[in-house]
């Protein structure tokens, strides 16, 4: 198991030190700067009375992105379909 190491993250306007394994730590940066990035861009775009509504507001968006993300299928119905009729058409070609 590897051993944790201790980083300072900054979310919005506060300081976090959280352990994570050092494999890790490339994601957990660049989700840290996607994340800080987003509270900007909705800095900028939208009202807002603090810093906690800009949070809020990136994870809904964050949340929403990944639940999209999953509920997709990789390949649609269609798709699928020409799929097959290729598939039955190589294994005729190969049959015979």
């Amino acid at each position: 198991m590897e051993e944790l190491i201790p980083i300072n993250v900054l979310i919005g306007d506060r300081t976090y030190r959280i352990r994570i394994a050092p494999s890790d730590e490339e994601v957990v940066r660049k989700t840290l700067k996607l994340i800080n990035d987003k509270i900007l861009e909705f800095k900028t775009t939208f009202a807002g009375k603090d810093m906690q509504d800009y949070v809020a507001m990136v994870v809904l968006w964050y949340a929403t992105e990944q639940k999209a993300a999953t509920s997709q299928p990789l390949i649609d119905n269609q798709t699928g379909q020409q799929l097959q009729a290729i598939e039955k058409l190589l294994d005729r070609i190969l049959i015979d």
